[in-house]
Order: C-alpha cells, then sequence, then structure tokens
C-alpha cells in the first residue's frame, strides 16, 4: 500500500507526462514497423560556437525515392539513445512515418546529451549566420545546414514542428530562417513568459504550474547525461492546502528549493515586465519569415493558449506576405497530438476532432510544402467552434463579419447583451456589488482535489465558485438563438478595492439548461443539468492595469479602470443555454495569493497579507462589461 506522500509523487510523474512536458504523440506506427522501414544514427552536431548537440535520425530504408526531413528541437529528451533503441513512433502522427520523412530529433543546448549551457527561452541575438554568437534560431540554422550537407537521400527541403517548449523552439527556427527550411508548424509554442504563457498572465503568478514545473525540469544538468529525471514528493494530494500551507512565496525556496532551481530564483527576482522578460517575448522577432507556417492551439489548452495565438497575431502584422495559417481546436494542451479528442472531461465535442486534424489538415500540411503533394493549401483559420461543436474556415481571425457586442453587468445578477451603446439600461449613478476577499481562504480555481494544475480547469463546472459570498455571478436570460462568440474577449471594469493592490478575476461561463443531458460514457456521475461550463477565464494582476512595466498602487475605496483582454475564443453559446460571467479576486492555488497590498509579492510576509473589500461597479458613470465580436 503507497503511502500519501507517494502517491502525490505518482500523481505528479502522470500529471508532467500528460499536460506537456513531455508532449509527444502516443504510439503510432509501432516499434517494429519503424525498425523494418527505418534506420538510425546518432550524430553530435556542431553549432557555430563549437558546442555539439546530440541529434538522432531516423531515415528511410527505402532509396528509391528522396525524402523530406521534419525536425523537432526538444529539451525533454530525444531519447532513447543509441543506435539500436528504436522510437515505437516517428513524427506527429501516425502518417508521416508510413508516407516517408528522414525524422530528426535534437536536444537543444544544455539539456540531456547535449553539450552548451541551457538558458530558457535564450534572448534573441538577431545575428547572421556567420557570427560566433548562438541563440536558438541559430543552432536551428546550424543543425539545418549541416543535416542538409551531411545526409544522403533528401530532397533539399525542411520542416520543424514542436508542442510546447519544442513548439518555441519551431517559432525560433522561423527567424532569419535556412533556405532549406520551407515549412514550420509551432504548435502551444512558448511565446512571452510574463504577458500570458505558463508562468504570468498579466502579470500575476501561475503558481501551481511554474513550481511543479520547475521543481522538476529546473534542477541543474552540469554535465551531458542519459538520465536527468527528478521527483518532487508534496506529501498530499492537494495542491490547495499544499500551497495555503507553504504561506508566502519566499518559502519555496527556504524549504523546498534551497538555491538548487536557478530559474525559480529569477522567476521571484523580475516580479515586472522588465528588461528580463523583454528580452524573452520572442513575439518581436517573428518579422520577413518566408516558411509557410501553421500555428496550433487548443481552446483549453491551460499553458500556453496565448503562445498559439500571439505567435499566429504576430506572424501576421509583422509579415504580412507569409502564408501563415491558425488552427484552433476544443483540446488541452498537446491534445490535438493524442487522443481522438472527442471530449474533455464531461464536456462533449460530438467529433474525433484530433484525427480530424492529423488527417485533414497537419499531414497535407507538410506534404504540400515539402513534397509537392496535392492542393492543401490550408484557409486563413481553420477553427473548430464549440457548443455548435463544427470546424469552420475563415478568411481572417477574428472573422472579418464579426459584429461588437456588450456584456453588461446589471442589478441583481442580471448581465445583458447588448450592441454599440447601453441606452436603456437599468443603470443608475452609483449601483455597485461587493464581496470581500480573504487571503487566508481564497477562492479554488477547481473544485477537484489534485497536486498539480489540473487540464480540466478551462472547461471545468463553475457552480461550486458561484455559491460563494465571495464571487460575483451575473447571467442573462435564456437565449432563444444562437449566440457565436469569436476572438478576443475585452474586460472593462470599473472597481475599487479596500486595499492597495489586488487581483481581477473575470470567467465568461455558458449555463447549460436545467435538463441538458448526462453523457452516455459517465464513471463519475457528473449531472451536466445547469453546468456552468467555463469558457474563458483569465485574471489581471491590479497594480499592473496601466503597464507590467509601471505597477501602481490603488487608491483605497477610489474606483478606477482594470482593462484587459481573455483570450480569444470560438463558442455558440446554443438556445436554452445562458451566458453567465463570473468575477472575483483570487483563483487559488492556480494563482498566487495577492496581499491586497501594494508590494513586491514575491518578498511578501505572512504579515502583509490582508482582508479587502471589492467593489465593482456597474453604474452609467462607472459601467463594467465584456466587449466580445459575435457572428451574424
Amino acid at each position: 500500500m503507497r503511502t500519501p506522500g507517494k502517491l502525490a509523487v505518482w500523481s505528479f510523474l502522470l500529471s508532467t507526462l500528460v499536460t506537456g512536458l513531455l508532449a509527444q504523440p502516443v504510439a503510432a506506427q509501432g516499434l517494429e514497423y519503424v525498425k523494418a522501414h527505418y534506420t538510425k544514427f546518432d550524430y553530435q552536431v556542431p553549432m557555430r560556437d563549437g558546442v555539439t548537440l546530440f541529434t538522432s535520425v531516423y531515415a528511410p530504408k527505402d532509396h528509391d525515392q528522396k525524402y523530406p526531413i521534419l525536425i523537432n528541437r526538444t529539451p525533454y529528451s530525444a531519447r532513447p539513445y543509441g543506435v539500436d533503441r528504436y522510437r515505437p513512433d516517428l513524427g506527429p502522427s501516425e502518417s508521416f512515418a508510413k508516407e516517408g520523412y528522414i525524422f530528426v530529433y535534437q536536444d537543444v543546448r544544455g539539456r540531456w546529451m547535449s553539450e552548451g549551457d541551457f538558458v530558457h527561452v535564450r534572448p534573441n541575438i538577431a545575428r547572421g549566420a556567420g557570427d560566433t554568437a548562438v541563440d536558438d534560431s541559430t543552432d536551428a540554422w546550424d543543425t539545418i545546414d549541416w543535416l542538409t550537407k551531411k545526409l544522403e537521400n533528401h530532397n533539399g527541403r525542411v520542416g520543424v514542428w514542436g508542442i510546447s517548449y519544442p513548439g518555441y523552439y519551431t517559432s525560433a527556427s522561423l527567424i532569419n530562417a535556412h533556405p532549406a527550411l520551407k515549412a514550420a508548424s509551432p504548435q502551444a509554442p512558448v511565446t512571452d513568459w510574463f504577458v500570458g504563457d505558463d508562468w504570468h498572465h498579466n502579470g500575476a503568478f501561475f503558481l501551481t504550474h511554474a513550481f511543479n514545473f520547475m521543481a522538476r525540469f529546473g534542477r541543474p544538468r552540469p554535465e551531458p547525461t542519459k538520465k536527468f529525471d527528478f521527483v518532487f514528493d508534496h506529501g498530499t494530494p492537494d495542491a490547495y492546502e499544499f500551497f495555503l500551507r507553504l504561506g508566502p512565496l519566499s518559502n519555496a525556496e527556504k524549504t523546498h528549493f534551497k538555491g538548487e532551481v536557478s530559474f525559480w530564483k529569477e522567476l521571484m527576482e523580475h516580479g515586472t515586465y522588465d528588461a528580463f522578460w523583454k528580452a524573452r517575448n520572442l513575439r518581436q522577432h517573428l518579422k520577413e519569415i518566408r516558411p509557410a507556417v501553421l500555428t496550433v492551439g487548443g481552446w483549453f489548452d491551460a499553458e500556453n493558449l496565448f503562445g498559439a495565438l500571439e505567435t499566429y497575431r504576430s506572424i501576421e502584422s509583422q509579415s504580412p506576405n507569409a502564408a501563415n495559417t491558425l488552427v484552433m481546436g476544443p483540446w488541452i494542451h498537446g491534445g490535438w497530438a493524442r487522443g481522438t479528442g472527442e471530449s474533455l472531461g464531461s464536456v462533449q465535442f460530438n467529433a474525433k476532432t484530433s484525427t480530424y486534424y492529423q488527417e485533414k489538415i497537419e499531414f497535407p500540411f507538410f506534404e504540400h510544402y515539402l513534397k509537392d503533394k496535392g492542393n492543401a493549401i490550408p484557409p486563413e483559420a481553420w477553427v473548430f467552434i464549440t457548443g455548435k461543436n463544427e470546424w469552420n474556415r475563415f478568411a481572417a481571425w477574428p472573422p472579418r463579419d464579426a459584429k461588437p457586442r456588450s456584456l453588461v453587468l446589471l442589478p441583481k445578477g442580471r448581465l445583458a447583451i447588448v450592441g454599440s451603446t447601453n441606452e436603456g439600461l437599468e443603470q443608475d449613478s452609483t449601483a455597485f456589488d461587493e464581496y470581500v476577499s480573504d487571503p487566508d481562504r481564497p477562492v479554488p480555481y477547481i473544485a477537484d482535489i489534485a497536486p498539480e494544475m489540473k487540464k480540466e480547469y478551462m472547461i471545468a463546472d463553475q457552480r461550486f465558485a458561484a455559491r460563494r459570498p465571495d464571487v460575483l455571478t451575473y447571467a442573462t436570460d435564456v437565449l432563444e438563438e444562437d449566440l457565436t462568440i469569436v476572438g478576443p474577449i475585452n474586460v472593462k471594469l470599473n472597481v475599487s478595492t479596500s486595499g492597495t493592490d489586488s487581483d481581477w478575476v473575470v470567467k465568461l461561463i455558458d449555463v447549460y439548461p436545467d435538463d441538458f443531458p448526462d453523457p452516455e460514457k459517465n464513471p463519475t456521475g457528473e449531472r451536466m443539468g445547469g453546468y456552468q461550463q467555463l469558457v474563458r477565464g483569465d485574471v489581471m494582476r491590479g497594480k499592473f492595469r496601466n503597464g507590467l512595466d509601471c505597477p501602481e498602487a490603488f487608491t483605497p475605496d477610489q474606483p478606477a479602470s482594470v482593462n484587459f483582454a481573455l483570450p480569444d475564443t470560438g463558442h455558440t453559446f446554443r438556445p436554452g443555454h445562458r451566458v453567465m460571467v463570473q468575477i472575483q479576486s483570487s483563483w487559488f492555488p492556480l494563482v498566487d495569493r495577492n496581499p491586497q497590498k501594494f508590494m513586491d509579492i514575491y518578498a511578501a510576509k505572512e504579515s502583509d497579507f490582508q482582508k479587502a473589500t471589492q467593489k465593482v461597479y456597474r453604474s452609467k458613470n462607472h459601467p463594467s462589461q465584456l466587449e466580445v465580436l459575435v457572428l451574424p
């Protein structure tokens, strides 16, 4: 019988494997197929500064034709190591190995069996190919140059793909790209770690994800190695209790990391959008992109939803002539590469969305650009609209024919959907709703018990939150026709706090009819009648309301504007459903606790945490609303 501590260890290990640390597709072709059709080679590929990177190559045994090279650069290991040990699957999905590619897997600089020092999201130097200075773009260039010169039987064309951190390395390969690079697919790419990816959203620290990831991945690797695994024991399966007992963030270093996790210390030392974070914003370098790009993201990706949307958006604005496509489906982090994508938790999508993507979108993309096969030039945006549960192709994202609407907060928890003005609404000059936010009893982000960041939180039932006195809830009447919201959701709040800082969490929710049927397969016995499905939610750390690089205190009890954008969505609220908005000031332990006092939160002491009375105004002079785009 396992102890509770070991249960937590195993749960954590499983979660990291599933939610992104090793975001690889499930076995597709099978080990025997790969061995029968491919020969494996291991190389140490030299970079321009003399450092060599471990690289495994799987070359087709059939030499009757020439094949393109398809590269995956990863910090999560190119294993198995050794020419006699093979991967049981190659490429993004089953079709690739059966059609024939030269597959390349590489440990990035400073990880696993590669030489050099590892730097998280290494700042881009924007140098030419002949310089000895290096970044993740030059390493990609040097790798492609070596492969195209040294490997046999290739057709001179190269593709790159990767999910999560490998998605970032894919994006980096696009910058000053090697001439042989013709197609790249950044999938859930890390893009900006302070604005919206992984560790921070609008300056608020995503505690559970950052702590658990760095507890394992952040350990030092002093020299090349084939074994680099670290287990962290929470001692409890309940992250809410673990992080509440932890107390202020400074205790994590003293109690758990003890100087061994350098990037955690950097996280704690850079609490604003300073030069450290700005240098790690890859979006600013996505200019003059020449390869075709297929950026992929999941509507319910708890890690890098922002990265996918912003990578597409940055290329679109800075490289207007690029072949640039966005794909968004109803997936968790990397969910398009494993499983069928038919459901998430108890929410059904009524289609094998991952299979559709692999067969109809991803495989034809690489076949077209690397082999001239088919006419599969993708649309500008290939988007799965949830709620209605159907794929849509758009000539632009957001769609050009979408019209602006506002979701306006009203008295007695009502929510109105209006056009360009708020005329005729029941709003007086001083109305507000209020609640008390207590850092010692923060609002949970999910009702479940788990030591990790639960991937299902992005779609989870919010009834548990609606029943708390420190959560404001507003809902429309029952809808009589479809309401399809697409693109970003702009939050415009007028608020006050009795403290000098506060977090503002805003959630857009689809309320199901009371007679909504339960799923046919329902092992947890979840009842779907009245289900409050989170469609989109995010947080703004209030002190950053006027700029992530210029924190500013609130004047206690004085109204202030807090405006920010929730990441894009593509969701239809069906007839019989209602639209709901929830507002709260904690989301624990997804987001660290705000002391509700203007200060460096990473240096806060227990005595700094204080209750605060929060007011959300909904008056004519100080309205609060969500601005959305609606398809006709």
